[in-house]
């Protein structure tokens, strides 16, 4: 607020914001899935990754030039692929 003496009567013109934080929800699938990735068996996993998965990825987008399919439907991408 620029003033914030303004808010201290009816007619100011300063503004008042209130957020309530809450500790009591229950856990997401994003927090559930942030505890597995940080447990240290996670990590291990999570650590090859690079070595297994991406390097498919950028053959296919890099040397094959697939960078997106221009048909729809799944027989048709086969097709394509």
């Amino acid at each position: 607020m620029k003033n914030p003496a303004s808010a201290n009567h009816r007619k100011g013109a300063g503004m008042q914001v209130s957020f309530t934080l809450s500790d009591q929800r229950a856990p997401t699938y994003t927090d559930w899935m942030k505890h597995r990735v940080d447990s240290p068996k996670g990590k291990q996993i999570y650590s090859h990754r690079m070595s297994v998965v991406e390097p498919v990825f950028g053959n296919i987008c890099t040397n094959k030039g697939l960078n997106r399919f221009s048909l729809r439907g799944k027989s048709k991408v086969q097709g394509q692929w």
